[in-house]
Formats: structure tokens, sequence, C-alpha cells
């Protein structure tokens, strides 16, 4: 098929996955139990990523909750992939809740949003995370702070993994590649720089086939380590598993 006709058919199949996602969300929220919204979240996302054209591979499996997935960041795909392995609670910039459809959206499914530039408002989100997993929730966090080629795992900021130091949770890491039809490194996946973020969706949109794959790490406790010991150990894991 013509890049560019694909790219039209799968934005038509994207835009009523997001109209029906919203719309279901809009009316069954309020009187839906977690369990009902962390279905229909996950759902959605696998619905999604089908409509983009992408293929799921999974390596390992997420540990039940409570949780905190620690993983690196390649792209606005990230959040989709992890949510079809299960709902969980992301933390997001704040612009993200000021995004038309997509903002609403992310709020309702139980995204955390963050003034990355006030400590204060770190602190905030920290105390939330350490409630989301209390509750028996699965939290989600992406510690390099920004995205990455994919080729190498960033430093990890250690700030938010204090949630689950406080919160006596296990963490679980994971890794995330994308591979285009040939299993190569899927070039038009990934979002740095300054790439925009309709280029990103457009690329991905006109790809003959984008693959994802997650790699499941076990999940570890602290046993002692301060946030700061742990991040560089967690980061240890994923370049581990990107050898």
């Amino acid at each position: 098929m013509i890049p560019g006709l694909r790219g039209l058919y799968r934005l038509l199949a994207v835009l009523w996955c997001m109209a029906r996602g919203g719309y279901t969300l809009w009316r069954h929220q309020a009187r839906w139990s977690q369990a009902q919204l962390a279905q229909a979240v996950q759902h959605w996302a696998q619905d999604m990523l089908c409509a983009l054209g992408v293929r799921l591979q999974v390596h390992g499996q997420p540990a039940p909750g409570p949780v905190l997935w620690v993983a690196n960041h390649i792209a606005w795909l990230d959040i989709l992939i992890l949510h079809a392995q299960r709902q969980a609670h992301f933390v997001a910039k704040s612009e993200v809740h000021r995004w038309p459809l997509i903002g609403p959206m992310a709020a309702a499914a139980g995204t955390l949003f963050i003034e990355r530039a006030s400590r204060r408002d770190a602190l905030r989100v920290v105390h939330q995370m350490a409630e989301a997993l209390q509750q028996g929730g699965t939290v989600a966090v992406f510690p390099e702070g920004t995205t990455s080629l994919g080729d190498t795992v960033l430093p990890f900021h250690a700030n938010l993994l204090q949630a689950a130091v406080a919160s006596e949770t296990p963490v679980q890491p994971a890794l995330i590649r994308y591979l285009d039809d040939r299993s190569r490194p899927a070039a038009h996946v990934r979002y740095v720089g300054d790439d925009t973020l309709v280029a990103s969706v457009w690329q991905v949109l006109r790809a003959p086939v984008t693959v994802a794959v997650v790699q499941w790490a076990p999940a570890q406790r602290a046993q002692g380590r301060d946030r700061r010991a742990w991040a560089h150990d967690l980061r240890a894991v994923l370049q581990d598993l990107q050898r």
C-alpha cells in the first residue's frame, strides 16, 4: 500500500478509537469500579496499538500490584505499550493535561500530572504515587526524564523512586524497543530533539509495521538502598537487557 494512503487509513482508525474511548469514559467512568476502569483503559490501549499498526511482543510479565514500573523512554507510544499490559498511573508533565482530548483521557486513566520545574509539586506527586501504591495500584515512571534514541539508557532521576521507598513497594524494570518490518531498530518511532508530535505520529501511521518489544525484568525491593543507589541499580538492569 502507498505510505500516504496507509497513513490516512490508520489516521481514521485512530480518530475513531480515540472518540469511542473518550465517549466510553465520559459515559461510564462515574459508575465504574476501579477494576472496570482498569480493564477499559487496557482494552483501549490495545485497540489504539492495532489502529496505529503496532504489533506487541512481550517477554516476561508484569508483576501484580502494588508495583512501581520503571522503563526507558523512546516515544509517546511507550505509554500505550505499558497501558496495554495493565492500566497504570503514569506520571506526566502538566502540559499533557491541557492537550485536547488526550488530556482528559489521560486524567480519566489515572495519570498524575507534575510541574517538573517545581520541587514542591514533585513532593506532591511522590505523595500521590505512594498513596496509589499503598492502595494496591500500579504506577509507571520514565526515570530518564526525557526521550532517547533507544540505543542507550540515560541516567535515571531518582526523586520519584522515593514513593516506592516510602511505601516499601517493589519496583519492576521494563525495557522497551521498537523494530521495523525488517527487525531493525525503528527510526520512525523516535521522538527526540526537534521532532514534533504530529510528525512523529504521521511517521508511525505511514510505516508498513512497527513492532514494539517489551522485556520485563524481575521485580525487586529496596533492601536498604536509598533512592539514588536504587536508581543506579535499576538503570544497570535495563542496560544489561539492552545488550
